[in-house]
């Protein structure tokens, strides 16, 4: 009897003809049946936005070697949503976002839309990875970043995970030689020193550009993601929506409460 092989569902944020969809669809297609819904442009930094407010456009997109592939004009958690309720028969037995042009370490799996995607493929009840290069330029050598997502995929299918299971997996921006290992980490903390800057477009007319500086707080702290990724290692961040702070739920206990 014919083995069942893995259905893989693909997405990610910088658009379905990105380099790094293209090679995490070749890592995918190594271990099952690949199915890919993506955004038809670039939706980096949308976090977790859904379209709600008008309606969405999905086209059949023709990449060589999968099962099925969709354009969609929404948000990446948008196309999650599509392919789960509107496309699949059935669901997936993995979610893969990314490979992600840019770090979604520490403070910035907020802000990610490729982590997002991730994470409502877990909410959704699949296990989910969401694998980020930290470097943001497009044409950046992808080697290290396609080893990492091989065995990450190969990692969630021999374990059997939780099904709301969703991986923060961020690597170096090294050659794949220099690449020490893998670590399970914790999201580092830090914060972003932000400004705006003044521009002025072709017809004089003032914009405003986003900039900044990324501050990590826990620089020699060695069980965090950023501290394994400036030493050589991929860091791995088990990540979930639930964004209760519990050691301040439990000093919240002692407080007064009387609404009367």
């Amino acid at each position: 009897m014919k083995k069942r092989l893995p259905h893989i569902l693909v997405t990610n944020d910088d658009g379905i003809t990105s380099a790094g969809i293209k090679a995490l669809i070749e890592v995918a297609m190594k271990f099952g049946e690949v199915t890919v819904v993506a955004p038809d442009k670039p939706q980096s930094g949308m976090g977790h936005a859904i379209t709600v407010h008008s309606g969405l456009t999905v086209m059949p997109f023709h990449i060589e070697g999968t099962k099925a592939a969709y354009s969609c004009t929404g948000t990446p958690a948008d196309c999650v949503k599509l392919a789960i309720y509107h496309l699949l028969k059935d669901k997936p037995d993995l979610c893969l976002s990314g490979i992600n042009h840019g770090s979604n370490a520490s403070l910035n799996v907020i802000y990610s839309g490729t982590m997002s995607a991730a994470l409502e493929g877990s909410l959704e009840g699949i296990p989910s990875a969401g694998i980020s290069l930290c470097n943001n330029h497009i044409d950046r050598d992808l080697t290290a970043a396609i080893r990492a997502a091989e065995y990450v995929v190969k990692m969630m299918l021999d374990n059997k995970p939780d099904h709301n299971l969703c991986l923060n997996v961020n690597v170096p921006d090294i050659p794949l030689k220099e690449v020490k290992g893998m670590r399970f980490c914790r999201q580092s903390k830090g914060n972003w020193e932000e400004f705006y800057e003044e521009h002025k477009d072709k017809e004089g007319n003032e914009f405003l550009w986003l900039t900044g500086k990324f501050i990590n707080q826990e620089k020699q702290l060695k069980d965090t993601d950023l501290w394994a990724l400036d030493h050589g290692y991929v860091s791995i961040v088990p990540v979930h929506a639930d964004l209760t702070d519990f050691s301040e739920l439990k000093r919240m206990e002692k407080w007064k409460v009387n609404m009367k």
